[in-house]
């Protein structure tokens, strides 16, 4: 049976045209209108899919070939289509940027494209650029270009007659800094730490309900792929107590899918404010900010001692990036300030003032083989010998793993879907 859903995967010439803003525009008013909406991101990325779930009112998921493969990507695809009035799928970068980029994707899936591009220093070339990148290489499946950011109405005209008969003209939305989404190092802002990120969804909504771009696009057809079967539960009856606040945020909502689909039961914990963990087998400290609330991890010393006691009980934890940095012995932040973290790893994190870890990776366990990924912006000094290193799919270089009785502790982001079996050997009882 075919499965049509209208659809769009917006994307732009370079990162900071304003995709994010475009498609939690898009997602915030279609769900005004009624309209179920479902968000996908390309690319392992954690900030964006927070500002689109809050956009959407559901979970913003990921499609990345690398990572999951290019069959994960069409089953959650058709997936929504049988769910949703409405497909969004932001692209990463620029248009023809990495392997596969979104062009690529677009072609593969066969979604149709929305270009985004910021105006606001450019108006004769408008039409140069979106027509360089519909025709670029292989192509690319442009149907629909934005202005964004534009001066006036006058500037958006100028902007709408240089394109090409085969790209139809979208609208624009004028440079507004109320709808603008703060950023910092790792990207945009934690949609938690925008206060008034619903006032900027209501007012991007509004501007993008004046353009040609809030009509529906036409429906795509997604092919039918074959539902996974059914993951034996191996983690039933088991509970795993996963941080989540302000300083661990990372978290893939098909990785909370997976633990749920193996039999766990998860509880939510903040390490920042909470004195004990909640009653559990297994404990995931995720990645995000801990640098950020190093202080609050120093003063929190009731945190501390619980995760040792869960660990010298024999109990499994998984320590993710942001989540490693907290397990070390002490964090030197970005001001050369020594902080004492939760003490179960020797060694000191020290924060970087350059990216210090990207890209896609691939670690064989001892429970098994998983994909994920590494972006960061600090080192791990450390005395204890890597259990494993994942590599890079593309490139050079990689993540040490790091293990210490039933901790296991690296840079890696780990994507739950590709080995659900590893996850559960890495987070179940030693005697199953």
């Amino acid at each position: 049976m075919e499965l049509t859903c209208p659809a769009w995967l917006v994307a732009a010439p370079a990162s900071g045209h304003g995709k994010t803003t475009v498609v939690a525009a898009l997602a915030r008013w279609h769900t005004r209108q009624g309209r179920r909406v479902r968000v996908f991101k390309c690319g392992p990325d954690f900030l964006d899919p927070q500002i689109h779930e809050l956009a959407s009112g559901a979970p913003c998921e990921t499609i990345d070939f690398r990572m999951a493969g290019e069959e994960d990507a069409r089953w959650r695809l058709a997936r929504a289509a049988r769910q949703a009035d409405l497909i969004l799928v932001e692209g990463v970068m620029g248009l023809h940027d990495g392997e596969p980029s979104a062009a690529e994707l677009a072609r593969r899936l066969h979604l149709p494209i929305l270009l985004v591009i910021d105006a606001s220093a450019m108006a004769g070339s408008f039409g140069a650029v979106a027509w360089g990148l519909k025709h670029y290489r292989e192509g690319a499946p442009i149907t629909h270009v934005l202005a964004n950011r534009t001066g006036s109405a006058m500037h958006a005209r100028l902007c709408r007659d240089t394109l090409p008969e085969d790209i139809a003209w979208a609208g624009h939305l004028p440079r507004d800094e109320a709808i603008a989404l703060p950023e910092r190092h790792l990207g945009l802002l934690p949609a938690a730490e925008i206060a008034d990120l619903e006032a900027r969804l209501e007012r991007m909504a509004e501007a993008i309900g004046q353009t040609e771009a809030a009509e529906l696009p036409p429906p795509v057809t997604f092919l039918p792929a074959d539902t996974p079967s059914p993951l034996p539960p191996l983690l039933s009856g088991k509970t795993v107590a996963v941080a989540r606040d302000a300083a661990f945020c990372f978290l893939y909502p098909a990785n909370l899918e997976t633990l749920h689909a193996l039999g766990a039961r998860t509880a939510f914990f903040s390490p920042l404010a909470d004195a004990a963990l909640p009653p559990c087998d297994a404990v995931w400290l995720p990645g995000g900010y801990p640098e950020l609330h190093a202080a609050a991890i120093a003063a929190n010393r009731p945190m501390a001692a619980a995760l040792a006691a869960h660990v010298q009980a024999g109990k499994a934890l998984l320590a993710e990036c942001g989540g490693m940095i907290a397990c070390a012995e002490t964090l030197v932040d970005a001001a050369g300030r020594s902080w004492p973290m939760f003490g179960l790893l020797p060694g000191q994190a020290c924060m970087q003032s350059r990216l210090a870890g990207l890209g896609v990776l691939e670690a064989e366990l001892p429970e098994g083989r998983l994909t994920g990924h590494t972006f960061h912006y600090s080192t791990f000094e450390t005395e204890l010998p890597p259990l494993v290193f994942a590599r890079k799919t593309r490139g050079a270089g990689g993540e040490a793993i790091y293990r210490r009785g039933r901790l296991t502790a690296s840079y890696m982001h780990f994507y739950f879907p590709s080995n659900p079996a590893a996850v559960a050997a890495l987070l179940g009882s030693m005697n199953g």
